[in-house]
């Protein structure tokens, strides 16, 4: 037999002879740190909490656009700002209607989310910033309805709740679609595109100091360089 052959062989060997013990060394494992065990009810019950656009999942509770102000004003607006304008580099939440086809889109709760369920879920899930899920159902349903109202989504007279979420109409509920890139976009494709050589001649079409975007250096100045 070769040598390579005999490694080969004893490699093999070895594998076969440590296979076992590294099964049990998994079990121990588990046992010892609590890793490896099935979900259980509860645990799958904290995380399965999100929402569909029909407000299957939603849970128990209400909230109207009065008592949402408080909530907002307490845990939101020092972030967000008072009106869903933001404060510093926290994301706005109301207004920029009409802006999404600009090319500076305000991307708000009023002006981009298709469904409500995509506010409620996040705010659920995320908010307040650094005390997440603190909210009671019907703080979350008051907040997510003042937020609309922010939008001019919904009257200051409106209560939030599972037998109201149908009436909540988002105004860019239609502005969502499948990627058609592959039909619509289909003509402007090259048939025969290069595979090979494919550089033209590399030509200057500009520079650094015609242009003057080039930052001037203090040190530069006082030694007469460009």
């Amino acid at each position: 037999m070769s040598r390579s052959a005999k490694l080969a062989l004893g490699c093999a060997l070895l594998l076969s002879l440590a296979a076992p013990a590294f099964a049990q060394a998994k079990k121990e494992t588990a046992r010892q740190y609590g890793v490896g065990h099935a979900a259980t009810p509860a645990q799958i019950a904290g995380w399965d909490i999100d929402v569909r656009a029909d407000g299957q999942g939603l849970p128990p509770g209400k909230g109207s656009v009065k008592d949402g102000e408080k909530v907002y004003m307490d845990k939101c607006a020092a972030c967000h700002g008072e009106f869903g304008e933001s404060a510093g580099r926290w994301p706005q939440l109301a207004q920029g209607k009409g802006t999404l086809a600009s090319h500076d889109p305000v991307k708000t709760v009023g002006s981009y989310y298709a469904h409500v369920s995509t506010v409620f879920d996040y705010v659920r899930r995320a908010m307040p910033f650094g005390d997440s899920q603190s909210l009671s159902n019907d703080e979350l349903y008051a907040v997510v309805a003042y937020v609309l109202n922010l939008n001019d989504i919904v009257d200051d007279k409106f209560v939030l709740s599972k037998e109201t979420w149908t009436k909540v109409k988002m105004p860019n509920e239609g502005g969502f679609f499948d990627d058609d890139r592959e039909k619509t976009e289909k003509a402007f494709w090259n048939k025969n595109p290069c595979m090979k050589d494919c550089r033209g001649p590399v030509t200057i079409t500009g520079r650094a100091g015609s242009l003057d975007v080039t930052p001037e250096d203090e040190k530069s100045k006082r030694r007469g360089v460009e």
